[in-house]
């Protein structure tokens, strides 16, 4: 035949028996039945038949059907096992990628698991090293001696890893090294290091990377991420950072973990270009960023207010697919904070409720915060209110944190109503702070009584007072010049420990300003005494009115140095207040410029082609005037000089709502009234009072040009 022939010939397949072995055609049927299979075979002919192979040479069907059997049939007990193992190493090469990845790791290799059965004798061995007395070094001796035997290198790791103190893992890790019976490898020294990190022990840490230096030791990815994240631990950035060079240097590439721990020690040092030229780097070599880098970055930008880097993260995350955690929304809402941004925190806050991730302590207690500094109070009460309603967590911050909203604000009904909250939990039962919240919202209010009873309460349940809460009930006293409770009130503090700072001390000062009789003023000069001696030779040696101007200057300077920052301007604020209400406006306007000089009164004045300006909202109401009398002066020396003026002159007071500038506004007012001065309060702006050139230059010309004599003429 020309063409080939194909066919299909159904084929019963029987195994042959051992003495059919020979025959030479194995597709004969048997004499006797046995079991079968059928197969169906395709067969091609030719125009030649093939030719046959010898009879002795050819295999046998079980023969050939016995490589298939071991490779794709069911496992049973004949099969060898070593047909079922995983290959020992595959490897697949990407011609379109001829370049690994950066980021492929260069670990120390595990050894594969095997069953030890010893491990129950070797946690018992590393619990009595755990329970054993380090300070006595025979006794650590006298344990290690009890080891079980051998000591493999297997069995010295698994003791490693359970000894949880540091101080005994390092003893045991010297003990095995100084044994030498087998080398030690890669991984000892990451379990060891691993442990010091626990004790922030970074010297030894890196002792024992030296020693690996020294040995030949390969250091990988563990060892660096763990000698720089122990050094940011210990707070020694600069060493992070050595270490991280030096990985760089020997061409291992950082893992996920040491890229965000090195972005975190970068940012706090402040080094933002460093820092975004590693994220760069890292992003290029195919580095893909985790929640724990995205929340460093954020706490960075927020750290300097930079709203446009937040949104740069914000970006960044979403083209990426990153979804944020609770702990990147949390350092988010706080950048925000910090940034000055509260409806884009909202935003934030709403888009993580609505993604299903429950907001705890400290999300709520940074959004409160966020809403009591833009002073949104229907905000921070609606999310109080969302918060007992789907029973979110509340801790003592978080109360206290909505208590002093609630004071900054002025909202006594809602902080009465959080107050017996707290009372009525039973796990956050009103503490020191709590109190002393409630006491400042009373104090601000002028509820003397119910401060008191606040006082007394806190003795009653042994609640502890601290300085502050001293602080805020001696200034509710004060205003309501009740100077013999003061006094009591001052005794008890001093009895129970209370070390007086320089907010009491200020607050004391202020008190001696409203004092009008020279008894109760010699019963708070009493109490400043106890607190700041200097001060009160100081404010003594002002009212006699001997001192002269340098030796002020000099004394004051002294006072100011040994003075914390927030409190510098308040001191000055009340001596101001004493003096003018001794009559002493001479020395009110020295200690205004003795201020100014310092720097306690920046943005003061402000000048434009068209506006000048007095920003007095945050000095005291003696101070302001004094100002306003000082700023009087210098214009009328323009005048005199015939420089030209601009078109509007303005005052700005505040609007009085915050706590610090009550009564400012009044009192101001009361103020331009009695000079005369053409100021009129704005209708426009609130707290602001305004004046133009054509009304204020008359009134200038007809005024004494000193300051004091412009006072002394009231």
């Amino acid at each position: 035949m020309a063409a080939s022939l194909s066919m299909s010939v159904d084929v019963y397949c029987v195994a042959p028996n051992p003495s059919d072995l020979k025959r030479p055609n194995f597709f004969t049927r048997p004499y006797r039945q046995q079991s079968h299979k059928n197969f169906t075979i395709f067969c091609c002919s030719s125009q030649s038949p093939p030719k046959l192979e010898e009879p002795q040479k050819k295999p046998s069907l079980s023969d050939q059907l016995r490589p298939l059997s071991t490779t794709v049939l069911p496992y049973n007990e004949k099969t060898p096992s070593h047909l079922l193992s995983k290959p020992h190493k595959s490897t697949w090469i990407n011609p379109t990628k001829p370049k690994p990845s950066v980021l492929s790791l260069n670990r120390q290799k595990r050894s594969p698991y095997s069953y030890n059965p010893q491990i129950r004798n070797l946690r018992r061995f590393a619990k009595q090293l755990n329970d054993c007395d380090t300070s006595s070094h025979e006794a650590f001796l006298a344990v290690l001696d009890t080891i079980p035997r051998p000591l493999t290198k297997e069995n010295a790791l698994l003791v490693l890893n359970y000894l949880k103190p540091w101080e005994k893992a390092h003893l045991f890790f010297d003990w095995v090294r100084s044994q030498n019976l087998f080398p030690m490898e890669t991984i000892f020294y990451n379990v060891i290091m691993k442990s010091l990190r626990f004790g922030r022990q970074f010297g030894l840490i890196e002792q024992l990377a030296n020693d690996m230096i020294d040995n030949g030791i390969l250091l990988d990815n563990i060892t660096y991420s763990t000698i720089i994240t122990c050094a940011k631990r210990c707070n020694l950035f600069d060493k992070a950072v050595e270490w991280f060079e030096r990985m760089y240097k020997t061409g291992l590439m950082p893992d996920e973990v040491t890229y965000s721990a090195i972005l975190d020690v970068y940012a706090k040092l402040g080094k933002v270009e460093e820092v975004m030229s590693l994220y760069e780097r890292g992003r290029a070599n195919g580095w893909t960023p985790d929640p724990i880098a995205f929340a460093v970055l954020c706490k960075m930008f927020g750290e300097a207010g930079d709203y446009d880097g937040i949104r740069y993260v914000l970006q960044e995350m979403n083209n990426l697919g990153v979804q944020p955690n609770l702990v990147v929304y949390n350092t988010l809402l706080e950048a925000m904070g910090k940034a000055g941004k509260p409806g884009l925190a909202r935003s934030l806050f709403e888009e993580m409720v609505d993604s299903g991730i429950t907001p705890n302590e400290k999300t709520l207690t940074a959004l409160v915060k966020i809403y009591g500094k833009a002073r949104w109070a229907r905000d921070a009460l609606g999310l109080w209110e969302r918060m007992k309603s789907n029973r979110w967590p509340m801790d003592f911050i978080l109360y206290n944190t909505l208590l002093s909203m609630c004071a900054d604000l002025g909202l006594e009904g809602e902080a009465e109503r959080l107050f017996e909250d707290m009372k009525q939990s039973e796990s956050c039962r009103p503490d020191s702070w709590s109190y002393t919240a409630m006491i400042n919202i009373y104090g601000s209010g002028g509820k003397v009584d119910e401060a008191m009873e606040l006082f007394e309460e806190m003795s009653e349940l042994g609640v502890e007072l601290n300085v502050m809460g001293c602080t805020c009930l001696i200034q509710c006293l004060g205003k309501a010049k009740k100077i013999d409770v003061l006094v009591r009130v001052f005794e008890v503090a001093m009895d129970k420990g209370i070390k007086p700072d320089d907010r009491l001390c200020g607050c004391l000062l202020s008190v001696v300003s409203f004092c009008e009789n020279d008894d109760d003023l010699s019963k708070v000069y009493w109490c400043l005494q106890r607190c700041n001696p200097r001060l009160v030779a100081f404010v003594r040696s002002i009212e006699q009115g001997k001192t002269s101007f340098e030796t002020m200057k000099e004394e004051f300077k002294a006072i100011l140095s040994n003075t914390e920052v927030d409190a510098r301007r308040p001191f000055c604020n009340c001596l101001i207040d004493i003096c003018r209400n001794k009559n002493l406006h001479e020395r009110a306007h020295e200690l205004l410029y003795l201020g100014t000089l310092h720097g306690l009164y920046p943005g003061l004045h402000k000048k434009s082609a068209v506006e000048w300006s007095l920003d007095v909202r945050s000095l005291s109401v003696g101070a302001a005037q004094t100002a306003f009398e000082e700023w009087m002066t210098s214009v009328s020396k323009i005048i005199e000089r015939r420089e030209v003026l601009p078109e509007l002159f303005s005052a700005y007071t505040g609007a009085g709502t915050h706590k610090f500038s009550q009564g400012l506004p009044a009192a101001f007012a009361s103020h331009v009234k009695r000079l005369a001065a053409p100021f009129k309060q704005s209708e426009d702006k609130a707290g602001c009072f305004m004046a133009t050139r054509d009304d204020l230059l008359p009134w200038l010309q007809s005024r004494l040009p000193s300051p004091a004599a412009l006072a002394a003429s009231i």
